[in-house]
């Protein structure tokens, strides 16, 4: 049913093909995972979950405008396939790569979006629990959406049953036990060739510190990540990875407060340095966990036309010169 035409992803469960339907002649993401790794690393409710989610997004077959769009899911004997829709405009860490740290003016749109797509996660009923760069791609206009939700789980805020709790800590437990670390020294973080790594996973980098002592946690565990996304934009690197073992890292968030420190080389203002130490610090006076207006509200989105982002020009708007144009993404050679 589909031609493929490149291989844009590779990872422990499979890959990702750029595929054009040959009845249509749509252009579509297929991702390809493999039953028996999934079954063997015990990932099978998470590829349920993602695709659960991608489903329930869709409202009238129209897309959620936030959220990497599913247009179907099917099955052979060998693979799992979801085919979603492309966004040709690549990840937010090869963004990142290309302009090293972003201006507070770029850091502010990106990060308004980010904000209303983490809002709509949570308005779903769900927390995504592994927000990075990697997992935020770029359309063709340049505008974000949310992907890989294989770590998403359905969150009830009125429940706060110690069933829904242990759930989501034993994900937490597969996802420090099996990290592949992204981090790097800081001046390697500045360095236009700094190497881009996935993990299957999650990032150690960005989780929150209350996910690592298994506390027990809801939605606002996903802010701690936007602020750590807006760190690494502004500064350059995030706040506490660096060329370490993964335990290293979560012991540097755990004791966050004596680790936090913003570089002495990057100018910030007032106001980004507010909403930072706003986003990462205690669960009970993280910024969001009484709702997504508290973020908006912020003076560093001053001036920022929520109704309508949409409709801004992005500041880094891909080029393009096909609808196969996948120049934003690595190449990968066929496997038999």
């Amino acid at each position: 049913d589909f031609d493929k035409i490149a291989v844009i992803g590779r990872g422990a469960f499979g890959e990702v093909r750029l595929v054009k339907d040959k009845q249509t002649g749509k252009i579509s993401a297929m991702k390809m995972l493999k039953k028996t790794e999934m079954m063997r690393k015990n990932q099978v409710q998470h590829v349920r979950t993602e695709r659960n989610l991608m489903a329930d997004s869709g409202e009238n077959s129209q897309f959620n405008e936030w959220i990497v769009g599913l247009h179907c899911s099917f099955q052979d004997d060998e693979y799992l396939y979801l085919v979603m829709e492309f966004l040709p405009g690549g990840d937010m860490m090869t963004w990142l790569i290309h302009k090293e740290y972003f201006t507070e003016e770029e850091t502010r749109f990106y990060i308004a979006e980010l904000v209303m797509a983490v809002g709509s996660i949570h308005a779903l009923g769900y927390v995504h629990r592994d927000l990075k760069p990697d997992n935020i791609l770029l359309d063709g206009m340049g505008h974000i959406k949310l992907s890989d939700f294989g770590l998403s789980k359905p969150y009830k805020e009125e429940s706060g049953s110690e069933d829904a709790r242990k759930s989501i800590e034993e994900a937490a437990s597969e996802l420090n036990s099996t990290i592949v670390e992204t981090g790097k020294q800081r001046d390697e973080w500045r360095k236009k060739g700094r190497v881009k790594l996935y993990s299957t996973v999650g990032s150690t980098g960005y989780i929150a510190p209350e996910v690592l002592l298994k506390k027990g946690y809801g939605l606002e565990c996903d802010w701690w990540s936007v602020g750590i996304i807006m760190f690494e934009m502004l500064c350059g690197y995030p706040p506490f990875s660096y060329d370490e073992p993964p335990a290293q890292t979560c012991h540097r968030i755990i004791r966050w407060k004596e680790n936090l420190q913003f570089p002495s080389d990057v100018v910030l203002s007032d106001e980004a340095k507010d909403l930072i130490l706003k986003l990462l610090c205690d669960p009970e006076d993280r910024i969001g966990t009484n709702g997504v207006e508290d973020i908006k509200n912020h003076p560093f989105f001053s001036g920022i036309n929520w109704e309508n982002i949409r409709h801004i020009q992005p500041p880094f708007v891909p080029e393009l010169e096909s609808e196969i144009d996948h120049r934003y993404f690595d190449c990968f050679e066929e496997n038999e």
